[in-house]
């Protein structure tokens, strides 16, 4: 993503005529401006290009890869060194700094069916939260893999959303399956954010 960038900045100096310096050499107020409306330019062109399905299957992969190495770093270092992994994956992966996220978990129920905040989000994934205590840690149960089997991927401009299965193997091979909804939207600089995880068990008629 950081080429895609540079390049687009390149180009738009070439478009408006500016003179690149070379290192060391002084740099005139109107290049700099230059640089200014072209890092502009560049960041613009990143927050509004179309979401691609490549993009998407990326960001899925990326989620499951997170849960995965947040049961490992639990059962390696403990629950503490688990949260503040779990707390990074949350910042960069899902949109709570943009605004409330339209997430429900699958094991999740009652007043705290729904987890809009940050605070609710990792505490459904670590646990360890008196305000949330019938919380005991999703991403802590010893997944070991993921398959993602998708039904559908929506992209609708800057937005995009996926639904279908996702597969969990635990550390005793034992399968789950969930039924998942995502949607992600672009943030300013480009990258993707979930806005809405939607996830269930799997209907089953008696």
């Amino acid at each position: 993503m950081r080429k895609i960038f540079t390049l687009t900045a390149v180009a738009a100096l070439l478009a408006a005529g500016a003179v690149v310096a070379q290192p060391g050499a002084s740099q005139a107020p109107a290049s700099r401006d230059a640089y200014a409306v072209a890092n502009v330019t560049a960041s613009t062109a990143a927050a509004t290009a179309p979401i691609t399905v490549a993009e998407v299957e990326a960001a899925q992969r990326a989620w499951g890869e997170a849960l995965v190495a947040i049961a490992t770093e639990y059962e390696r270092n403990g629950q503490a060194a688990a949260t503040r992994l779990a707390g990074q994956v949350l910042d960069s992966a899902y949109g709570y700094n943009l605004g409330p996220v339209a997430f429900k978990p699958t094991l999740a129920h009652g007043e705290q069916t729904f987890r809009t905040t940050r605070e609710g989000a990792l505490a459904y994934f670590v646990g360890g939260n008196s305000r949330f205590a019938g919380d005991t840690g999703f991403a802590l149960k010893g997944w070991r893999s993921y398959e993602i089997d998708n039904a559908a991927i929506v992209i609708n401009g800057t937005t995009a959303i996926s639904t279908g299965n996702v597969m969990l193997t635990n550390s005793d091979g034992e399968v789950t399956t969930v039924d998942k909804t995502w949607g992600w939207v672009r943030d300013s600089n480009g990258a993707l954010r979930i806005v809405l995880h939607h996830s269930s068990l799997p209907y089953a008629p008696n």
